[in-house]
């Protein structure tokens, strides 16, 4: 059996910015957890064709905000939270009428390195074919370094599509959707995100069995000299 020292891409990103959460961003953790699961179930829906109707999202994405709220200990006066819904109910019909509407969501790869340490990753949404996008619910320009180095773990797990993301702006109103794509990661930048991803298992990761492992495995070998990864054999 072959133990692997694993880790999630959202703790590599969190290792790399590190910053205190304020009460602030604790509700915006929440609320952006409500729209992330109410965007998949509506799109999932539909991909079904079940064709959600609006009121069902917004039941679900009330019962998923009032159990986020209750996990993080948060409570919001009863004004603040129909505020909140009504936000979360602008970014879903402007997604309805986005081109991610529809996708699902990927199953979650293992970048495995040097078939010692690995990072989970999943983005947001997939066509299946050649297209991610991770989605938030804010549009930063230019984009955060963390969502870059997020970008980029999913990119490394997912080496032949294009990647995207997809911004449904909820702090302006209308909501404001732009989807931008990010460029092909040069073979040097695939050292830097794979060493970093390695220094987070080897630091603060979880051991686990390979031959146990149910996800899709992409592989990667690196050098001592950093020339570029090098695909591992089969």
């Amino acid at each position: 059996m072959t133990t692997v020292r694993t880790v999630a891409a959202h703790e590599v990103v969190r290792a790399a910015f590190p910053r205190e959460v304020t009460p602030a961003d604790e509700l915006g953790m929440v609320v952006g957890k409500a729209i992330d699961a109410t965007l998949s179930r509506t799109s999932y829906e539909y991909a079904l064709g079940r064709h959600p109707t609006r009121t069902a999202a917004q039941r679900f994405a009330a019962e998923t905000l009032d159990r986020e709220l209750e996990e993080a200990d948060l409570d919001l006066a009863p004004a603040d939270r129909t505020h909140q819904l009504g936000v979360i109910d602008a970014v879903v019909q402007a997604f309805r009428k986005s081109e991610l509407m529809g996708l699902a969501r990927p199953r979650s790869r293992l970048i495995l390195v040097n078939e010692r340490f690995g990072i989970y990753a999943q983005p947001d949404f997939w066509d299946g074919r050649d297209r991610f996008y991770e989605m938030k619910s804010y549009h930063a320009h230019p984009t955060p370094p963390d969502v870059v180095l997020q970008v980029r773990l999913f990119q490394c797990a997912f080496p032949s599509f294009r990647a995207y993301l997809a911004s449904f702006d909820r702090h302006v109103q209308p909501v404001a959707t732009t989807i931008e794509p990010f460029p092909p990661l040069a073979d040097a930048t695939v050292v830097e995100v794979l060493r970093l991803g390695v220094r987070t298992a080897a630091a603060s990761g979880v051991d686990k069995v390979l031959e146990y492992t149910d996800v899709p495995v992409i592989r990667y070998t690196l050098t001592a000299e950093d020339d570029g990864p090098k695909p591992a054999a089969p």
